[in-house]
């Protein structure tokens, strides 16, 4: 059932007044349904990893809703049984022109489900077809807060919050603020070690990412988007739990692995991963969050939030691999090149 407690004040999280007000009418949107059972995360490609970490929190934090997560193809073609007036559903594509993701807000509306949309392209199809739209902002200069990852999270906080009582939006606000300086000295932290990594790997044809839990999704994205798409470098995104049932095979003295270690729950699973993988192979890049400056995270919130970190700090270590490798990021073959 709703509730009348409203969101934090949006003047407690310094950025965009205009995005700040577009949360605040999506998280009205959700508090007002009759009833709420499922969130659906909907999108492709990078825009679908981000949506991993949310789940996981709903999966945690959520009394009553239940979350799935789905490729948008695979979303209108499945067809869950689950979708319905009592669902939302969040999708995101960056520039808001993804086929699949634009017919998956209007299958979703078919369905009498609210549809909540992330865009970098305002006036995009789909932020028209969705019924609410965050446009977010995009490059070096934005802060972390109003990036596309972070207001996923605060749409899911202020969601659970509406919805259920949540006492951990404050505290999302709160880490957040922090997130700009612990962000840079994290980078700053590996500064030396990814100018090595860039150099000593330039010539690796096949790297493997591994994860679990909130920040699988960063791996899967770092795999896909950055080493596969804009780099041509062959890899696998590895859940860590999965290791062992198939991919630690593949495990040799010369084979490189990039682990990242969290801290929510999952992270014994990481930890048993590097413990084989550190046996059998010299060719790792382990990245532990319990080495992370964390200061100004509020420390319910370190385990959730731990993929904004990650995730530009690997940004770090891939631009000095292309760099090095004289590929630049922007570089496609096929995408946006042709129809497909």
């Amino acid at each position: 059932m709703t509730t009348s407690q409203p969101p934090v004040s949006p003047l407690s999280l310094p950025g965009n007044a205009a995005i700040e007000q577009q949360v605040q009418a999506a998280i009205a949107a959700i508090g007002a349904r009759p009833a709420l059972t499922h969130v659906f995360f909907v999108a492709c490609g990078g825009s679908l990893a981000i949506m991993q970490p949310n789940k996981y929190v709903i999966d945690r934090e959520a009394q009553g809703i239940r979350a799935d997560i789905y490729n948008s193809n695979e979303f209108i073609h499945r067809n869950p049984r689950g979708l319905s007036e009592n669902s939302v559903v969040i999708l995101c594509s960056h520039s808001g022109t993804t086929p699949e993701t634009v017919e998956a807000a209007a299958f979703a509306r078919s369905r009498g489900a609210l549809t909540v949309s992330l865009t970098h392209v305002a006036d995009s199809p789909l932020a028209q077809a969705s019924e609410h739209v965050v446009h977010y902002e995009h490059g070096p200069e934005i802060l972390p807060s109003d990036s596309s990852s972070a207001l996923l999270y605060r749409l899911v906080f202020g969601l659970l919050q509406t919805r259920e009582q949540n006492p951990k939006y404050a505290a999302l606000l709160r880490s957040l603020q922090a997130l700009p300086a612990v962000i840079a000295r994290v980078k700053e932290a590996h500064r030396e070690q990814s100018i090595a990594w860039g150099r000593d790997y330039k010539r690796e044809t096949l790297i493997y990412t591994m994860a679990s839990g909130a920040n699988y999704g960063v791996a899967y994205s770092f795999a896909i988007c950055l080493l596969q798409e804009m780099q041509w470098i062959h890899s696998q995104a590895i859940h860590a739990g999965e290791y062992f049932h198939g991919p630690f095979e593949i495990t040799d003295d010369d084979v490189p692995f990039i682990l990242l270690l969290g801290l929510d729950e999952t992270r014994p699973l990481e930890e048993r991963a590097l413990a084989f993988a550190q046996k059998f192979s010299q060719r790792l890049l382990v990245l532990d969050a319990k080495t992370f400056d964390l200061t100004g995270f509020d420390p319910e919130m370190s385990g959730y939030l731990t993929p904004l970190v990650f995730s530009p700090l690997l940004r770090q270590y891939v631009d000095r691999l292309a760099e090095e490798r004289g590929h630049p990021l922007s570089v496609r073959r096929y995408m946006w090149k042709m129809d497909y």
